[in-house]
């Protein structure tokens, strides 16, 4: 029996393609990004710490023009309240 050695290595590899493929994009998606230095971050997790000493429930609602600055408000307010 003879055996097609290019049409071997050529599903080798795109087996172990796919395979590295499927097992590096899991570490990927749960990343979330370092807004520690961001002042909205910042902001809010001083906001979150406030209302959570003084049993408030996310009393300022802030608005930022860009996404990113309210996503990082957002976490810094989660992280100041302990969430």
């Amino acid at each position: 029996m003879k055996i097609n050695f290019r049409h071997f290595a050529g599903v080798l590899a795109i087996t172990a393609g796919l395979a590295l493929n499927g097992a590096a994009a899991p570490m990927f998606q749960d990343r979330e990004p370092d807004y520690s230095k961001n002042k909205t971050y910042q902001q809010g997790a001083r906001e979150g710490k406030d209302d959570k000493a003084h049993s408030r429930d996310h009393s300022k609602k802030r608005h930022f023009k860009k996404d990113e600055d309210q996503k990082a408000y957002e976490a810094g307010y989660q992280k100041g309240r302990g969430n």
